[in-house]
């Protein structure tokens, strides 16, 4: 089965939904603001003539109020840096909201008018398909931004049977188990790189923000504890026979 077609956050506006879960994400959107402003400042220096109509890809934009959080985040700092270089008359916006087939789209779709009373410039357009690939025209876009997205691989890494136990990398996963994941992650994210490099006009930037840790151990907890406690939480599922032991491997495979 691929990742592709199955994962996405919780639609809806629900308590169990991405929509009422999403503070922490809000809460990162707001410490990037600074490095956001000095990217569209980067942008306003290497692109000349500043165009009429900027265009915008949201790379994992989900369904909640993150997305729209971030298209206010990016209007904001452009148009502090109009009024800062005496452009009377700001550019129109572009957005691409982009994020898997599986996403809730509808409940964008839904608050889209609200937010185009409040930015009459904005232009939105949904883009169904995974960043880890081509989604947009040659040269198309001007700024790339994308929260909390890229930490998510296209696959679970082949060549992993002897994670027993584990749905992901943890202490007890042995070294060619974090070698698998650490080369998914650099297949993964060179691929993205040379999809963006096609899609961003000359001057073009990105601002991507994906977790980390400050530990050189790859198990460390900064990282890895949730998906430790998920393990735990399904292993203990399986000695209830819910799901059975079959079923349980083929997720930790990705099958």
């Amino acid at each position: 089965m691929e990742v592709m077609k199955v994962l996405h956050m919780n639609g809806g506006v629900g308590e169990t939904s991405y929509a009422d879960n999403s503070s922490v994400q809000l809460e990162m959107l707001s410490m990037t603001r600074p490095i956001l402003e000095e990217a569209i400042t980067g942008l306003y220096l290497s692109i000349s003539p500043w165009p009429s109509t900027l265009t915008i890809a949201d790379l994992g934009c989900s369904s909640g109020p993150t997305a729209f959080f971030a298209v206010s985040e990016v209007i904001g700092a452009v148009e502090n840096l109009c009024r800062k270089m005496g452009h009377n008359e700001p550019p129109e916006y572009q957005f691409y909201l982009n994020d898997l087939p599986g996403n809730d789209f509808n409940a964008l779709f839904r608050a889209l008018p609200k937010m185009q009373e409040e930015e009459a410039r904005c232009f939105f357009t949904g883009v169904a398909g995974s960043f880890y690939g081509r989604l947009f025209p040659c040269k198309s876009l001007h700024f790339v931004h994308s929260s909390l997205a890229l930490q998510w691989l296209s696959q679970v890494p082949r060549m992993i049977e002897c994670n027993k136990g584990n749905i992901y990398m943890a202490s007890s996963s042995p070294k060619s188990v974090m070698d698998a994941y650490y080369r998914q992650f650099q297949n993964d994210f060179s691929v993205f790189l040379k999809c963006r490099a096609m899609e961003l006009v000359p001057g073009g930037c990105m601002v991507l923000t994906f977790v980390g840790r400050r530990s050189e151990d790859r198990s460390s907890s900064e990282c890895c504890s949730i998906w430790e406690l998920l393990a735990m939480a399904l292993n203990e599922m399986v000695s209830e026979s819910v799901p059975s032991e079959t079923v349980l491997i083929r997720i930790m495979k990705g099958t």
